[in-house]
């Protein structure tokens, strides 16, 4: 029995250990043997390459403000561990993921003795999240975020009331193809027998599996440009404002707090995701919900500014069109300031695309690394550079912490972007290192 949070949390971590395994086996005998928590709760379901965390965000916020108890499932967590597993935004309880833990971990090691072999950390993960809504903290609805993919990931036991799918680009192509078409068979995995479905996805190769397998489901399609639609009224520094329409109605102008036209996509898809619960499975959400949840989201970690002197910016950038997203933002947000850029990056990235938009987009660019098992050393990532104005430190918290201090121009601005996981760590110094100089 684990005592402790930190017992609990080693254990639940010691799993990566068995890697990536696709395949929805161990969870279905996991469900079986927990009595099928997946069944007794109500639930979306958001897949695609990039947007689903702000997705997740947007929906969640506006069920809120409906008055609904919205419990959320996300990865990778950014502040904490806990808020991998959240209700309204607040991430679980020390107590309850200890009590979590301890409930899944028999199971765990003995599924590991069966054919099937030992369940993956987010398989552990995602078991845990399915009890805690299920039996011990019953919510009115839970948005559950894929963690890879969608037709062979473990969230994908559960039956949605609603699946949204976002953008779809190339990530993970090690694992999901290396074509559009190939990803998109992943990602519309998630799409179920009679369940509405909305998408913003664009590329034709990817609507193109996605309506052959709505079809195949006979699920109701909602696609963007098409069954609902949304413009762009403009942005400013308060954010991004647009128009929404679709079958049930339209909303003049709608506005978000977070920077970036993609962002708008995001939102639109939540908005869509909303009125598919209102008008097929009669929740009540006002517009004054709607609009209000959208103005209060926040996502941290994208494009979010973590000081004012010297301007300070981190982004979760860590695919081609995450990279193509921050540039279009950058350029809107940041016109005339000199952006100067600390990144860094898992290995399993197309880098090779990556890297030389951005040198075409910055002044200055440092490589760096983090302690992570992914993590490519900040050589290698120098020499796939050719700007100009290049460094390389394996160092990055002497890289961080020298180039705030070096900073002073009104115009200067660091950028810091690359894995979501060194955007984690990223974070958490810097806003450290911040409030102890404000108290000395």
């Amino acid at each position: 029995m684990f005592e402790t949070y930190e017992e609990a949390v080693g254990w639940i971590r010691s799993r990566s250990k068995f890697g990536m395994k696709p395949g929805l086996e161990r969870m279905q005998w996991l469900m079986e043997k927990l009595h099928h928590p997946e069944q007794k709760i109500r639930t979306v379901h958001v897949a695609g390459t990039n947007g689903k965390g702000s997705t997740v965000t947007f929906l969640r916020n506006i069920l809120e403000q409906a008055g609904y108890t919205v419990g959320t499932f996300t990865s990778p967590y950014i502040e904490q561990f806990n808020e991998r597993i959240s209700i309204n935004g607040t991430p679980v309880s020390d107590a309850d993921l200890i009590r979590l833990t301890n409930e899944i971990r028999p199971l765990a090691e003995e599924l590991e003795h069966t054919a099937f072999g030992a369940p993956t950390e987010f398989e552990v993960i995602t078991a845990m999240s399915l009890v805690y809504f299920a039996d011990i903290r019953p919510v009115d609805i839970v948005i559950y975020e894929v963690g890879l993919g969608g037709r062979l990931d473990s969230t994908n036991v559960i039956t949605p009331l609603v699946s949204l799918i976002t953008n779809i680009g190339h990530d993970h192509m090690n694992v999901l193809g290396h074509t559009i078409a190939e990803i998109a068979f992943e990602k519309a995995g998630i799409i179920k027998h009679g369940v509405p479905v909305a998408t913003t996805a664009m590329l034709p190769d990817a609507l193109a599996v996605i309506e052959e397998k709505a079809a195949k489901e006979k699920a109701p399609l909602f696609r963007a440009g098409k069954e609902f639609s949304f413009a762009e009224i403009g942005g400013d520094l308060t954010g991004e404002h647009f128009r929404f329409a679709s079958p049930y109605g339209a909303y003049d102008c709608l506005s978000i707090a977070m920077m970036g036209r993609h962002q708008i996509y995001n939102a639109a898809l939540a908005v869509m995701g909303a009125e598919l619960l209102r008008h097929i499975h009669h929740f009540r959400i006002p517009q004054h919900a709607l609009e209000k949840g959208l103005l209060l989201s926040k996502w941290i970690g994208r494009f979010e500014k973590l000081l004012d002197d010297p301007l300070v910016i981190i982004d979760g950038a860590h695919n081609p069109e995450g990279i193509d997203s921050l540039i279009e933002t950058m350029d809107t947000h940041l016109r005339g300031k000199n952006i100067h850029m600390i990144f860094s990056a898992l290995g399993d990235k197309d880098l090779d695309h990556m890297i030389p938009k951005l040198d075409h987009k910055t002044d200055e660019i440092i490589f760096t690394t983090f302690d992570f098992p992914r993590a490519i050393p900040a050589e290698m990532l120098y020499k796939i550079s050719h700007h100009q104005n290049k460094s390389f430190s394996e160092d990055w918290k002497e890289t961080v912490l020298a180039k705030i201090k070096e900073m002073k121009g009104s115009r200067d601005v660091l950028v810091i972007t690359g894995s979501l996981y060194f955007i984690s760590k990223v974070r958490k110094y810097i806003l450290g290192q911040s409030e102890r100089n404000g108290q000395s």
